[in-house]
């Protein structure tokens, strides 16, 4: 690739890259990596910026779908062509939170419930379902009828070059190293500042969160060696792999087994903090108890939130590596198709 395809240049020509024929696409890319290089020379050797020149020159192409189809002459009539490729970004997107956000709160409220667990597998495939029924629907439908209605939508068909997805070589630099090294280092230094100090007010001695038995301690401190570790050596390897995604996958959901374990046990929050918060509670906190009592009381309630949130952080952990993964492939394949 070309010195011009550094910036908005290369994030236009992977977008583009993305919605053609891979048979097609070396010749497409090699074609339009010269034109661009055309139109953003002159523009440089006058004076102007490359970034700029850049942005200015993708800017005037418009958006990558839409040129895509227009290079293929492949017709954009799902919604109509005017609207195809905002109906697409939406779409995509919407498809990435809605049905996790349904699925996640249905699950946590069977769980809460003390649902058996085929019931709650059934009933998030059935969410999962219709979620994704409802959102291609329902947005297919309103771009239909702005389509069929003659609706301007200036701000639907707003499109500039800032909204081009970042370069997708997604390497683990320094500054990814330090931020991580930082962020295991203020969470060890939490656990001794817990174990020793005491993190809970009483309005006296603060009381430890973690259960004074040794497992807390060894589980949390071992499995931040682990991503201290695993953090050195993405930075050395400069970046993810598939071996790589499937050691962060199972450090993720070891971490999740191990620390479930623990609280369902009852080995992982003090019992010492317990005690204070039903004390200090009251008429209160018994009350609460009573009225809950079917979902395992106050406290079986705020088990089940914070395993849910246990399983959510590793589940997030997993998706994370494995979409750094995607990207990085994603990149390789641009750059190839386009000739470097």
């Amino acid at each position: 690739m070309t010195a011009t395809a550094s910036a908005y240049a290369d994030r236009y020509l992977a977008a583009v890259g993305r919605a053609v024929p891979a048979s097609s696409r070396p010749e497409i890319l090699a074609e339009l990596e010269a034109s661009i290089a055309e139109q953003v020379e002159p523009r440089v050797a006058e004076g102007e910026d490359r970034d700029a020149a850049e942005r200015a020159v993708v800017a005037g192409l418009g958006e990558p779908i839409a040129y895509a189809s227009s290079l293929i002459d492949r017709p954009m009539w799902v919604v109509g062509p005017r609207y195809y490729a905002a109906w697409l970004r939406l779409l995509r997107l919407l498809l990435w939170i809605v049905p996790f956000c349904a699925v996640g709160g249905v699950v946590l409220a069977q769980l809460i419930a003390r649902a058996p667990a085929g019931a709650i597998f059934g009933s998030a495939i059935a969410v999962l379902i219709q979620t994704i029924v409802h959102v291609g629907f329902w947005t297919t439908l309103v771009f239909f009828a702005l389509e069929r209605t003659g609706s301007t939508g200036d701000t639907i068909l707003d499109w500039n070059p800032d909204q081009l997805p970042q370069s997708a070589d997604a390497r683990s630099g320094r500054m990814d190293l330090i931020a991580s090294l930082v962020f295991l280092a203020v969470a060890a230094g939490a656990i001794v500042w817990d174990r020793v100090l005491g993190f809970f007010p009483t309005g006296g001695a603060p009381i430890p969160i973690l259960a004074p038995a040794p497992w807390p301690w060894i589980v949390l401190f071992g499995f931040i060696v682990l991503e201290a570790a695993f953090a050195i050596v993405l930075y050395v390897r400069r970046r993810w792999t598939t071996a790589l995604a499937v050691v962060n996958t199972v450090l993720a959901a070891a971490f999740a087994a191990a620390t479930l374990t623990l609280l369902f046990r009852g080995e992982l929050i003090n019992p010492s903090l317990l005690s204070f918060i039903t004390e200090a509670g009251g008429e209160g906190f018994a009350q609460g108890q009573r009225a809950s009592a079917a979902q395992g009381g106050v406290f079986g309630i705020l088990g089940v939130l914070l395993g849910f949130g246990l399983v959510a952080f590793s589940a997030w952990d997993i998706a994370d590596g494995w979409l750094k993964l995607r990207r990085v492939r994603r990149g390789a394949v641009a750059a190839v198709a386009a000739g470097v």
